[in-house]
């Protein structure tokens, strides 16, 4: 459960994205981003989201009726720009002729957006990932629907794409595959510096371009693992050798 933080401390959290936002509804769309992306989306109310971007609730409700709709506009505005790029790329991916390339270029079409579309309104950003993650983890039910409802065209695109590219692999099992890409997507643009540290310095968890890399070879090589009710190749033993004859 998260524990709601004082109201001097979520009003601290979005003072900057307010100033730098004349526009009122701009300025509470940056306040509740925040505050959702730190505190969660059940631990905020109206009434903080308007003490935040320095509004009243009925500016809040005014603009955007409600918190959930609200939080579908936050959605609405990062993510369609993210999967229109999505789209883009998977659409070039899939004209690639070598069915390797072509499974990395889709997986690449997917992993690319979330880190090179950095600002606010270029749907993505380390606050929005941080805020994705969250609601992922609250079961709010809300929640649950509005993330259904934005990305799961998108989802089901990918996801055929990789079949088509894999098609001995039950489809199955490519979602549960395709669903471990999306929590290590959060994890490495939520904390890079893990990387860092555990490297004792020689890797650099902000090298964008390295993390994509990373990430797309290790997500193609687990898509292409043997299915679950498919035997796993039985190692083949090493010759034995007459020690005797072992010079001859």
């Amino acid at each position: 459960m998260v524990r709601k933080p004082a109201k001097s401390g979520m009003k601290a959290d979005a003072k900057i994205a307010s100033t730098r936002k004349p526009n009122m509804r701009e300025a509470i769309l940056a306040a509740a981003e925040e505050l959702f992306s730190t505190y969660g989306f059940n631990a905020v109310s109206v009434r903080d989201i308007a003490q935040a971007a320095g509004a009243n609730p009925g500016s809040v409700t005014y603009h955007f009726k409600t918190k959930d709709g609200l939080l579908l506009e936050i959605y609405r505005r990062h993510c369609g720009p993210m999967n229109r790029r999505r789209s883009e790329l998977l659409a070039a991916a899939r004209r690639v002729r070598d069915l390797q390339d072509r499974l990395e270029a889709i997986v690449r079409a997917y992993v690319l957006p979330a880190f090179t579309s950095g600002s606010d309104l270029a749907g993505g950003g380390t606050r929005f990932t941080r805020l994705r993650a969250i609601m992922s983890a609250e079961g709010n039910e809300v929640v649950r629907k509005i993330i259904a409802q934005t990305f799961d065209d998108t989802s089901h695109a990918f996801i055929d794409a990789i079949h088509e590219s894999l098609p001995h692999i039950p489809r199955t099992d490519l979602v549960w595959r395709g669903h471990f890409l999306l929590g290590a997507l959060y994890y490495t643009l939520v904390t890079p510096e893990r990387v860092s540290r555990l490297s004792r310095g020689s890797a650099d968890g902000t090298d964008a371009g390295h993390a994509i890399e990373e990430l797309v070879r290790a997500t193609v090589a687990a898509l292409q693992a043997a299915p679950l009710d498919q035997p796993a190749p039985v190692p083949r033993k090493a010759a034995s050798v007459n020690p005797g004859r072992a010079l001859t």
